[in-house]
């Protein structure tokens, strides 16, 4: 017996939970976008930009574990999790917007006849492998080793748009303003207005990794969300106590499995509902023919529901000692200790001590998104190992640290970078004592340096040296060059007490494939092991 005939055009469906969902996953996408586009420097303004990563229970609970408390507006995440245990993981479909991403995909490239889509859309066991990579990541966070950046959805999503989608973008922005004459609106839509194009080490790479996830879905509809996601494995283990829930009666179901066409999930709401696996989609309500599943609180059926994925123990314990293991594999590599650290390892101003930065930093790249000379980079193997893969890094070939900018340390959302003020930054004021805060020191190779071993004339290191007295300072020496003519050669030697390792010398050396003045991170503030002087001697008065 079939049910009712509904109209596609009637109230009740235009209303129905699904297009509210729709409408929902927009707002949260575009909010997303706009929120790395407000990112900028010209926009940023105090609007709170990276609230979607300070959301992230993942993010909560992970840096929790590793360092012991809860940075900031860490907190937020409880908001999720209250929404979790009220309505189960609806998170993943509703607000997430890489699950949007996800959704999208698979709505596009879905060419799967009815019997296929039933049996892709049911439940498998391979996707209790995200549980399992969830005790990997949160044993290793409680060991001091925070790797969730990898794979946490947010992170995974700020990180891809900061380093790969924004700058094709800007890319595509920049060829239409040219085609229109230089318009104004083109430059303005840009996620970084008014500047060259931005290049990113690895972008590529990063934007491969989610292009080959989100292709993923050709194979295994939401593959992602269903094997991989570790927010959405947390979310589940507490979504098996949420209080409404998709509730099938029996009675009125004729087992047709139409339910499974769009189950989004792999919940199984034709059969015992996996209440874990449940995104809360509604697709199945909207597809029952005969109106045998509601989402609600009142008459559930408890038969017709298994609330949470059993692992068993020979998975948990296999788990625990995957993360137990990769715990010192990544800690004894070697790359980023205080005996044998990188020369190219030079974090933003305000970094907290490096092996702290490593319990803090989830690879969000969002102070790479907002660094206004492109200074900042995504590290790779070469400067932090595999541990601090994707962390920020200073790359001072392509730009400089601007002496009085603060950005990085405004959106980083868990205190990897420590909110510093520009007082701070350049020693003024209650900070005079302490000084200026220090990323590194320079250093000279005079056997590329111009002056020094070419007898070519060459200023330029000490011409843009920012603080007052100058860091980079010269000897002038007279010589007769091969041509036989007497030229006085400026020589730069540098003055560590003085320098901050802001990086501009480095980036203006006329030297341009390997640079004569180069910035390693010794001497850094943040570290008193990785020091070049013993103590530092009286700075003179600015």
């Amino acid at each position: 017996m079939s049910g009712p005939t509904r109209s596609k055009w009637d109230l009740p469906r235009m209303l129905r939970l699904t297009n509210v969902r729709i409408l929902s996953q927009v707002f949260f996408f575009v909010a997303f976008i706009l929120a790395c586009w407000a990112t900028w420097t010209s926009r940023l303004g105090g609007y709170p930009v990276s609230r979607l990563l300070e959301m992230d229970p993942l993010v909560l609970l992970s840096t929790g574990l590793a360092t012991g408390h809860v940075y900031r507006y860490l907190g937020w995440g409880l908001l999720i999790l209250a929404v979790t245990l009220l309505f189960g993981r609806v998170f993943c479909n509703w607000i997430c917007p890489y699950g949007t991403l996800h959704q999208l995909t698979g709505w596009l490239f879905n060419i799967r006849k009815h019997p296929d889509r039933w049996k892709s859309n049911q439940y498998k066991k391979i996707y209790t492998l995200k549980y399992m990579g969830l005790a990997v990541f949160l044993i290793m966070a409680a060991f001091g080793a925070l790797q969730i950046g990898l794979l946490d959805p947010i992170c995974l999503m700020y990180r891809t748009v900061a380093t790969a989608f924004s700058p094709a973008s800007d890319m595509v922005m920049d060829a239409l303003s040219a085609q229109t004459g230089g318009t104004f609106f083109w430059d303005a839509l840009k996620f970084a207005p008014g500047t060259e194009r931005r290049i990113f080490v690895g972008s590529f790479w990063i934007g491969l990794f989610l292009a080959t996830l989100v292709g993923m879905n050709l194979v295994i509809p939401r593959f992602f969300c269903r094997v991989l996601c570790p927010l959405g494995a947390l979310l589940g283990v507490f979504s098996r106590f949420a209080i409404f829930r998709i509730n099938r009666d029996v009675h009125a179901c004729t087992d047709c499995n139409l339910c499974l066409t769009r189950c989004e999930g792999a919940s199984d709401p034709h059969a015992q509902l996996r209440l874990s696996e449940c995104f809360g989609c509604m697709n199945c309500i909207d597809d029952c023919p005969e109106d045998a599943l509601s989402f609600t609180f009142l008459g559930q059926d408890t038969k017709q529901v298994i609330p949470g994925t059993n692992l068993g123990r020979r998975r948990l314990v296999f788990s625990s000692i995957a993360g137990l293991i990769a715990f010192p594999l990544l800690k004894n590599h070697g790359v980023n200790t205080n005996a044998n650290y990188s020369d190219t390892l030079i974090r933003p101003p305000g970094s907290v001590e490096e092996s702290e930065f490593l319990e803090r930093c989830i690879k969000c790249d969002q102070c790479i998104n907002a660094c206004p000379t492109n200074v900042l980079q995504p590290a790779t193997f070469k400067e932090a190992g595999f541990e601090g893969l994707w962390t920020p890094v200073m790359n001072f070939n392509i730009g400089h640290c601007q002496l009085k900018c603060t950005l990085c340390s405004e959106v980083c959302p868990t205190g990897a970078i420590r909110r510093i003020t520009v007082e701070e930054r350049m020693g003024k004021g209650p900070f005079a004592e302490a000084g200026p805060i220090s990323l590194g020191t320079a250093f000279f190779d005079v056997g590329r340096c111009l002056p020094h071993a070419m007898e070519i004339p060459c200023v330029v290191c000490e011409e843009v040296c920012p603080v007052s007295p100058k860091a980079i300072q010269t000897r002038d020496e007279e010589v007769k060059n091969v041509f036989g003519k007497l030229v006085i050669l400026n020589k730069p030697f540098m003055v560590p007490d003085l320098c901050i390792g802001c990086g501009i010398c480095q980036t203006e050396c006329p030297v341009t494939d390997r640079r004569a003045v180069y910035v390693t991170p010794v001497g850094e503030s943040r570290s008193s092991e990785r020091r070049l002087l013993l103590h530092k001697r009286n700075r003179p008065e600015a």
